[in-house]
């Protein structure tokens, strides 16, 4: 288990695999799984403009 770093929500492993996105389920906040063993979270990645459309 770890904590959100936005509200030190207590979050739970369950499935979730490196690198997937998820949103805390206290705050909203969107994560990103950092690490299964230990389990470990980070904010997700801002996304780009894209001004090649």
């Amino acid at each position: 288990m770890t904590q959100c770093p936005e509200c030190d929500a207590r979050l739970e492993r369950k499935d979730r695999i490196e690198g997937e996105l998820f949103t805390c389920p206290e705050c909203g906040v969107e994560l990103e799984v950092n690490g299964t063993d230990p389990f470990a979270v980070s904010y997700a990645p801002k996304e780009q403009e894209d001004w090649g459309e």
